[in-house]
């Protein structure tokens, strides 16, 4: 398997928009949450993190939208492929979706988030650290059988 690098390219499924990163991405997961759910229509959406002066435009613009209280989405404006998340809390860096990268297998996800939201009967296989809702401050959760689904803007 690759490894993960500087230079990294992606984009959108349509190539109008178009991206390369100038650092090596780091803290890669998977996300449970209700809201990637929705945005993807996938059960999970992984993401990899970079400095946001280290995304760089190559072709495009990607549309913004203001998906919950805490942050921002970043999709192509034709063909709606999700490129970014990027969390209020965390101004200084944007977390990148690896499977927009054009090569996705050179980042590895080394945990997931908002398990207690996962959908039920998505089968799970890895030994990756489990946190019921965010990192900050939990310790992960057992894998096991999933909580009610949640909507992590609701309390």
């Amino acid at each position: 398997m690759p490894e993960p690098r500087p230079g990294l390219a992606g984009g959108c499924a349509c190539g109008a928009v178009r991206y390369r990163l100038r650092s090596t991405p780091y803290g890669a997961g998977y996300c449970h949450c209700r809201i990637c759910q929705r945005t993807s229509g996938a059960p999970v959406m992984a993401f990899a993190t970079v400095p946001v002066s280290d995304l760089v435009a190559e072709a495009g613009e990607p549309r913004r939208r203001r998906s919950s209280d805490f942050g921002e989405r970043w999709f192509c404006g034709a063909c709606g492929s999700p490129v970014a998340m990027r969390v209020d809390r965390e101004p200084e860096t944007i977390d990148v979706a690896i499977a927009s990268l054009d090569e996705p297998a050179t980042v590895r996800p080394g945990f997931h988030i908002w398990w207690e939201s996962r959908v039920e009967g998505f089968d799970v296989r890895d030994d990756l650290p489990r946190f019921a809702r965010g990192r900050s401050g939990e310790n992960p959760a057992p894998a096991g059988p999933p909580g009610p689904a949640q909507d992590p803007a609701q309390p």
